[in-house]
């Protein structure tokens, strides 16, 4: 017998066709298939979003930056604007409609259909702490109630205000009101008042002159100076052959550029060592076709100066205009001719206004002396 164990032997099945069609196994290997190329539609697409997120960065970078400007810029001071302007005297009359003024009865507020036609307007350039020469001034050459100032307009075509801006003190502008309710001979312009902004103080009082009235003429005077109403009448009422016209005492002289020194010009590097020929500031006269470009003038587009005078007569090189130099409104004394009376050159204006300005009113020679006819020599 054997003797090797015996094992139970079973026959293999044959083979299966599923089996036989298996795939055998290998080995060997296998190399990776390349991928099929991208259609080249897929890559315009990509381009595209890529160019488009470029282009939206950029412009988002541009607005961020517009806007951070635009809140660092500073803005333009609002002082070029007319703004709200009153007109006291022409308030008092719309309350009766027997006393006509051209006023449509909308407060002293002014509108394009309600503007009076005049001669001219006088505007007496005035501040808060100058109530004395005010009252000089209503005591002296100027009527001192509307009736009164209303018989001045119709005898002379000209009429007069006190242009005062505003104040930030609630005291004063309180006694303000009270000296308007009483005289009602003021023009209240949106302008703070001071000193070292008269250019602009100026410039607001002919634009709201313009919007109130058509005049032939817009004069700007001072309220410490004598004038006589009826011989500026006269001087206005020539006939001139230039419609922009500038009407002055004329002058020139060296630019002061120590700060220490009064008249002192902080851009008198634009101007060189001596001013061009402008009109002194206590009085002067624009015509109504310059005063008509100054109205429309947009903010910040005339320079400024720090001298109001000179400022003024920057503007008249600029338009052209032409320069009548007389001297009769700038007369150290009182004569047959004179028209506005002060201190030249002593003093820009009276000296002692108060005083000086009733001491003239008694001379005969500055209050009755006869107005003389125009002279066109």
């Amino acid at each position: 017998m054997p003797l090797l164990p015996l094992h139970r032997t079973s026959a293999s099945p044959p083979p299966s066709s599923a089996a036989a069609a298996a795939p055998s196994y290998t080995s060997k290997p296998i190399k990776p298939q390349k991928p099929a190329p991208a259609p080249p539609y897929s890559r315009r697409i990509l381009l595209a979003v890529v160019a488009f997120s470029v282009v939206s960065l950029v412009i988002g970078i541009a607005g961020v930056s517009f806007s951070f400007y635009a809140l660092r810029r500073p803005r333009p001071s609002p002082v070029f604007r007319c703004g709200r302007t009153v007109d006291a005297f022409r308030a008092f009359y719309s309350a009766s409609r027997s006393r006509k003024l051209g006023d449509g009865g909308n407060g002293g507020l002014a509108t394009a259909a309600d503007r009076p036609k005049l001669l001219g307007i006088v505007g007496i350039q005035t501040g808060f702490d100058s109530f004395d020469r005010r009252a000089a001034i209503r005591s002296t050459w100027l009527a001192s109630d509307p009736d009164g100032l209303l018989r001045l307009e119709q005898a002379t075509g000209l009429s007069f205000r006190f242009v005062i801006g505003r104040s930030k003190d609630a005291t004063k502008m309180a006694r303000l009101q009270k000296e308007v309710d009483e005289y009602k001979d003021f023009m209240l312009i949106d302008v703070e008042e001071e000193y070292l902004l008269l250019p602009y103080k100026t410039l607001a009082y002919f634009k709201a002159a313009f919007e109130l009235f058509e005049a032939e003429y817009y004069v700007k005077a001072d309220d410490d100076i004598y004038l006589r109403p009826d011989r500026l009448a006269t001087l206005l009422a020539r006939e001139r052959k230039h419609s922009l016209t500038y009407i002055g005492c004329m002058k020139k002289g060296p630019v002061i550029t120590d700060p220490k020194l009064k008249w002192y010009e902080k851009s008198g590097h634009l101007i060189g060592n001596e001013y061009f020929l402008h009109a002194y500031g206590p009085i002067y006269v624009l015509s109504a076709e310059v005063v008509a470009s100054l109205a429309t003038a947009r903010n910040n587009s005339l320079r400024m100066f720090s001298n109001e005078d000179v400022t003024i007569g920057s503007w008249m090189l600029a338009m052209n205009a032409y320069h009548e130099d007389n001297r009769a409104i700038c007369d150290p004394r009182c004569t047959p001719t004179s028209i506005a009376v002060w201190d030249i050159p002593k003093c820009s204006g009276l000296c002692r206004p108060v005083t000086k300005m009733k001491e003239l009113h008694k001379i005969d020679m500055c209050s009755k002396s006869p107005t003389l006819p125009s002279d066109d020599d």
